[in-house]
């Protein structure tokens, strides 16, 4: 160990979405700044998560939107799908990130180092440098940005059969013959459609009895629908007991079923089962942070652990595991830093699943509602009644809000069609100007779009639901 660690004011373990605005934002107010990352430059976000499945999401959108051709007066031959363009389109916009990236850490001043971290005592941290050699840092303030990892299932045999994560998925220049998927839940399903849409056989296996198991079964029944028009196979209350094979090569899935044990036979197999915080064998324990039981870092409302001027930002403090909840982590931090009260209590979290067509969530759904017993109304509307729809011909699936039965104040909303994840923000924003739901019914939207939906929506009163009626 070196005799004197070298000392800064931040020091910042990960530079995924919390970690880099940190360090950026400190280093401009002319603090000491380091942060130190194993691989990813930038975090998961912009080079093995969001940003790239996205981009491939949407290669697999344009391949399905030339099969419709004749449906837009479009003469198209046969679609062939070139998986090593797709690959090099996804790395090009990925290279471009880094990029920024790099010019933002060298603008801002703060120092990046690409190594391992370990801690070696409370607020210092030992790092095997990615060119060889080791340097000793120490920090006034310390911040975890660890994230996570996509958890692989202890199924006997799967570990062995060199399962693609969400990560070697985006590596892949060619389309699978037959891709198994362990996992109905949104990364699952975000891999699932595109791959089959480039052509793949697609089985997703789900354990549970819907896909999407958070949200609410009308959601679920009309994913359902949508992946069997497109030709995936979906075993539900399926539970994968052992896999033979090499994916990539042929993998054999046994599964468990209501109606009997199956084998289902691949060529590839991906898992999206979930995560796991990249907490170990780092030397929490010496640096004094506690973590719960399922691993990840134990924080408080204001993210600070139970070590002393340490604090924890993102996934691994069990945040919600969005880049946009990553980021509000950083206000917290950045605000409270500067003398305010900011804290992550409460917060109103949207999400998006980018499948086709596209679910946006803000508040509750009906599930959540009933489950805290919390009594609401209903006000729904298919998405052919949005007029914008039509000229897309994208007429699928609806709206829906749930409104307070004692008031008309939103509780939360769902948009499961195009453009979904765009129109839930303006739900969310009402609801946190705590307007009613009659503000959006009497706004003036533009014509055509799909926020002018929300006036379809809200044109006549919400109702209570019958389960729920007297």
């Amino acid at each position: 160990m070196a005799s004197s660690p070298q000392h800064y004011d931040f020091l910042i373990l990960g530079s995924g979405e919390s970690g880099k605005y940190l360090a950026w934002t400190m280093a401009r107010a002319g603090h000491r700044v380091a942060v130190i990352e194993r691989r990813w430059i930038g975090g998961s976000c912009p080079n093995i998560a969001c940003l790239p499945s996205k981009n491939v999401i949407y290669s697999a959108q344009v391949a399905s939107l030339v099969r419709r051709g004749k449906e837009f007066g479009i003469a198209a031959g046969p679609v062939g799908i070139d998986m090593a363009g797709v690959r090099e389109r996804k790395r090009t916009m990925v290279n471009e990130l880094i990029a920024i990236h790099r010019n933002n850490y060298t603008n801002s001043g703060a120092e990046l180092i690409m190594g391992e971290g370990r801690f070696i005592a409370p607020k210092t941290i030992e790092v095997q440098l990615q060119d060889g050699g080791t340097r000793v840092l120490s920090g006034e303030l310390v911040y975890l940005n660890l994230g996570t990892r996509a958890a692989i299932p202890d199924v006997p045999g799967l570990h062995q059969s060199t399962p693609l994560t969400h990560v070697e998925a985006l590596e892949l220049d060619r389309v699978p013959e037959h891709l198994i998927v362990l996992g109905g839940g949104y990364v699952g399903l975000e891999f699932a459609q595109p791959m089959r849409r480039f052509g793949s056989r697609v089985t997703v296996v789900e354990q549970g009895p819907q896909l999407a198991g958070h949200e609410d079964p009308d959601v679920a029944q009309l994913l359902m629908r949508r992946f069997a028009d497109e030709g995936i196979v979906v075993e539900l209350n399926a539970r994968p007991s052992r896999v033979e094979g090499r994916s990539g090569d042929k993998v054999r899935c046994h599964v468990q079923t209501a109606a009997g044990d199956k084998v289902i036979e691949g060529s590839d197999i991906l898992v999206a089962a979930g995560r796991t915080p990249n907490t170990q064998a780092i030397g929490l324990d010496v640096a004094g942070v506690n973590l719960d039981a399922r691993g990840y870092v134990q924080v408080n409302e204001r993210l600070e652990t139970s070590a002393p001027g340490v604090w924890a930002m993102g996934d691994c403090a069990g945040s919600p595991q969005f880049t946009h909840v990553a980021f509000d982590d950083f206000r917290v931090v950045r605000d409270n830093l500067a003398g305010g009260q900011r804290t992550t209590r409460d917060r109103l979290v949207p999400y998006c699943m980018f499948t086709d067509p596209e679910l946006g969530r803000v508040g509750l759904n009906e599930t959540a509602a009933r489950r805290a017993g919390i009594a609401y109304r209903v006000a729904r509307t298919p998405m052919a009644a949005v007029l914008r729809t039509r000229t897309l011909s994208e007429t699928g699936g609806f709206l829906k809000a749930l409104v307070a039965a004692d008031s008309d104040r939103l509780l939360g909303f769902t948009a499961l069609g195009v453009s979904g994840g765009e129109v839930i923000a303006v739900v969310q924003t009402a609801m946190l100007a705590g307007l009613p739901y009659t503000a959006l019914r009497d706004t003036i939207f533009t014509h055509p779009t799909i926020a002018e939906g929300l006036t379809v929506l809200f044109a006549n009163p919400p109702a209570t639901p019958a389960a729920a009626a007297h």
